[in-house]
C-alpha cells in the first residue's frame, strides 16, 4: 500500500464517501480514513432513507438541490443502481406556522421549479392518510422522493474503490501536520502525505481542526427517527403515500415505507446537544413522547406499535448553513460540514471538494458555506435551527 496520495480524505460518512468518489473519479490517488467501520451507526449517514428535495428556504439550496439530482444520476449511472427514490414531496403546516411556506415557494419560483399549492381539503383529497384542519395548506413538488442512504454511501465507496482509491476502516488520526503545502496524517504507526486534505468528519469536525489550532461554534445533538407499523401499511406504500415535512416548530417529517415493514417518523433538530464519542443509543422518551402526540393529532392512521427506534448525530453550525470551503490559512485543506440536512446534497459536495481540490474553484455557489462567515467567529452565536 503506498504512503503518497494526492488527496486524503478524512471521514467516509455520506460526505467523506462521496468525494472520496468524485477525486478518484478525476483520477487523482485518493486515501479515505474512517475512524470506526464502514456504514457504522454512530454517525450522520446511516439509516435506509434521506429526504431529497427541490423545496427549499433560499435559491441558493433549490440551485444546489438540482446540481444535487445531477450528481446522483452519474452516481446511479456508475453503479448501475437505484438510488433515488421520486415519491413527491408535501410541506405542510398551519399558516401562522414558524416555517413560512411563502419563502419557500419564493425560492423555487425563482429557480423555475415547478410546484402546486394545495389548501387543506385538497390535501386530505389526495393524501387521506392526514387528518388535517382547514388553517393547514402545503406545497406539493412533484420531484420530491428519498434516497437510499445506506446504498448510496455504499455505492460512492464501492465506485471509488473501483476507480483505485484505498479506503481503510477503524483507522483513527492521532496527528496532522501541514507544512510547505503538504498534509501528513498519522494514524497510530503509520503516516500518510498529499498535496490536498478534505475533512468531512461530521461530529468530529472539531477534533480534525484542533490540529489546525481552530473550533468552529459546532453544537452536535442526538437525534431519533422512530418506524411505526401501522394497522394498514399499504397505505403508506411509495406511490400513494409522499415524503412529507410538517412545517412548524416543532417540525416533523417522513416517509413511505422503505427498508422495513413500517413507516418512519421523526422531528427534526429535537434532540439534545452530546458529545459523540460518550453518547448513548438510547431512545429518548422527550422525542418519542412529542412524535406520537404529533401523529395521534396529524396523522393517525400510521400510529401503531413501535417496530423500531434509531438514534443519529446532527453537526449543527448556529445558522444551520452548510460550511463548504477552504481553511483560509491553509489553502490545501477543505472542509465540509452537513448542518444535519445535507445527505440529499452529499454527491454534490462531494463534487465540489473535488473541483477545489483540483480547480481551487467550482462553479456551484456556495458564498454563503464560508468558514469565515461572521457568525462562525463569535464567542456565543445566537442559534437558529429551523429551517
Amino acid at each position: 500500500m503506498r504512503r503518497g496520495y494526492d488527496v486524503i480524505v478524512l471521514g467516509l460518512g455520506g460526505i467523506g464517501s462521496a468525494a472520496a468518489y468524485w477525486l478518484a473519479r478525476r483520477g487523482l490517488r485518493v486515501l479515505g480514513l474512517e475512524q470506526f467501520e464502514l456504514g457504522h451507526a454512530r454517525g450522520e449517514s446511516h439509516d435506509h432513507t434521506r429526504i431529497i428535495r427541490l423545496s427549499y428556504h433560499a435559491a441558493n439550496y433549490v440551485r444546489l438541490a438540482k446540481e444535487a439530482y445531477q450528481a446522483w444520476a452519474a452516481v446511479e449511472s456508475d453503479a448501475k443502481r437505484q438510488l433515488v427514490y421520486v415519491t413527491g414531496g408535501l410541506d405542510l403546516g398551519p399558516e401562522d406556522g414558524a416555517i413560512s411556506l411563502e419563502t419557500y415557494a419564493h425560492a423555487m419560483t425563482s429557480c423555475a421549479v415547478d410546484f402546486e399549492w394545495l389548501d387543506a381539503a385538497q390535501i386530505r383529497a389526495r393524501f387521506p392518510q392526514f387528518t388535517i384542519g382547514p388553517s393547514v395548506r402545503g406545497l406539493f413538488q412533484a420531484q420530491g422522493g428519498f434516497l437510499a442512504a445506506e446504498q448510496a454511501t455504499a455505492a460512492h465507496q464501492q465506485l471509488a474503490r473501483n476507480m483505485g482509491a484505498d479506503l481503510l476502516e477503524r483507522t483513527p488520526v492521532t496527528a496532522i501536520r501541514n507544512e510547505r503545502g503538504c498534509a501528513q496524517v498519522t494514524s497510530g504507526d503509520d503516516s500518510y502525505t498529499a498535496p490536498h486534505l478534505v475533512i468531512a468528519a461530521g461530529p468530529w469536525t472539531n477534533q480534525a481542526l484542533a490540529h489546525f489550532d481552530m473550533r468552529l461554534p459546532l453544537e452536535v445533538t442526538k437525534e431519533q427517527p422512530m418506524y411505526l407499523r401501522p394497522a394498514d401499511l399499504s397505505a403508506f406504500e411509495i406511490g400513494k403515500f409522499p415524503v412529507w415535512i410538517w412545517m412548524d416548530d416543532p417540525s416533523f417529517y417522513g416517509f413511505p415505507v422503505f427498508g422495513e415493514p413500517a413507516v418512519k417518523i421523526a422531528q427534526d433538530a429535537g434532540g439534545k446537544p452530546v458529545d459523540p464519542d460518550t453518547r448513548s443509543f438510547d431512545a429518548d422518551p422527550d422525542i418519542t413522547q412529542r412524535v406520537l402526540d404529533f401523529i395521534e393529532r396529524v396523522l393517525p392512521s400510521a400510529r401503531g406499535p413501535e417496530h423500531l427506534v434509531k438514534t443519529c448525530l446532527y453537526t449543527l453550525p448556529p445558522d444551520r448553513d452548510f460550511i463548504i470551503d477552504t481553511l483560509p490559512e491553509h489553502q490545501n485543506v477543505h472542509v465540509a460540514v452537513g448542518a444535519g440536512h445535507a445527505f440529499k446534497f452529499a454527491s454534490v459536495i462531494g463534487r465540489i471538494m473535488s473541483e477545489l481540490v483540483v480547480d481551487s474553484q467550482t462553479p456551484s455557489d456556495i458564498h454563503s458555506f464560508k468558514i469565515s462567515r461572521e457568525i462562525l467567529t463569535m464567542d456565543a452565536p445566537p442559534k437558529t435551527y429551523m429551517v
